[in-house]
């Protein structure tokens, strides 16, 4: 919510290669974010975002990859958000999403509904305090994630001093080192991934896959130049420290195994922020 609400545009791309395989995955991805203000401290957020996956499957498996070969992510961000008080600034969002191999016609499996509402305090440009902080509090709902019901969400950065910083949560966690206000270091742990139905299903060892999914749990570290205030480019290099990539049935069980040996991960992009 904290990306939404600041992000204008993000450009990025993302490359996995498959330890011992041939196999590779590649996402490119595009982000645009619009603030309308409503009235004084409210504004409703309307943006979206495109993610176009590439597997490279490569490597011999018992059924035809072709339609495997894109996948396509595409959500309507919608957002509102205002201050509760002095220090508290109250969000909701709801995000529809397409997430599918689009070989065909949409249906209503290719149809998702992801939201979730959020407490933010923010101190980052607090001038009374010696560490600025910011604490974000929420719960999330995502269809993809096969869980009927909101989990929570919490995310907590603060400022130490000149030179470090640190914000734990998820999806990413991280500590910063400033070489200047414009340059910047960090190691980090994060999670990655997508879900997308798969539109031309496949029988796979007498088995129906539906749905293709990849999860990365991800350590490493990056960089960030601040070219103004507002324009970051960013990268990032680490190693995956847990990787399933799956077909799944209707019921979202896995069925196959794509592969699941850890490899090196690759994040490199530029954004526009508030």
């Amino acid at each position: 919510m904290h990306a939404q609400l600041t992000d204008l545009a993000r450009l990025e791309y993302s490359f996995i290669p498959s330890s011992k395989s041939e196999d590779q995955y590649t996402r490119l991805k595009a982000t645009v974010n619009y603030p309308i203000k409503i009235k004084n401290k409210q504004y409703f957020i309307l943006g979206g975002e495109y993610n176009r996956i590439i597997l490279n499957l490569e490597d011999e498996y018992p059924f035809n990859t072709s339609s495997l070969r894109k996948l396509h992510v595409i959500d309507l961000n919608l957002g509102y958000t205002f201050k509760a008080s002095d220090t508290w600034r109250l969000g909701l969002k709801i995000t529809p999403r397409i997430a599918s191999t689009l070989t065909g016609k949409l249906s209503g499996d290719d149809f998702f509904i992801n939201g979730g509402v959020f407490a933010i305090k923010d101190r980052t440009v607090a001038t009374d305090i010696d560490r600025p902080y910011r604490l974000i509090l929420g719960l999330t709902y995502n269809t993809t994630t096969g869980v009927p019901f909101p989990l929570p969400f919490i995310s907590y950065y603060r400022r130490v001093n000149d030179k470090w910083s640190f914000s734990l949560g998820v999806p990413k966690s991280n500590l910063k080192y400033f070489l200047s206000e414009n340059s910047i270091l960090q190691t980090f742990a994060g999670l990655d991934g997508y879900f997308a139905n798969v539109q031309k299903a496949m029988v796979v060892n007498g088995q129906v896959a539906d749905n293709i999914s990849l999860s990365a749990v991800i350590g490493g570290i990056g960089y960030e130049y601040c070219f103004t205030k507002h324009l970051i480019a960013y990268s990032y290099i680490g190693y995956t420290i847990r990787l399933s990539n799956h077909l799944r049935d209707d019921n979202r069980d896995d069925i196959y195994s794509l592969n699941d040996l850890n490899a090196f991960y690759f994040r490199s992009g530029i954004k526009f922020k508030i």
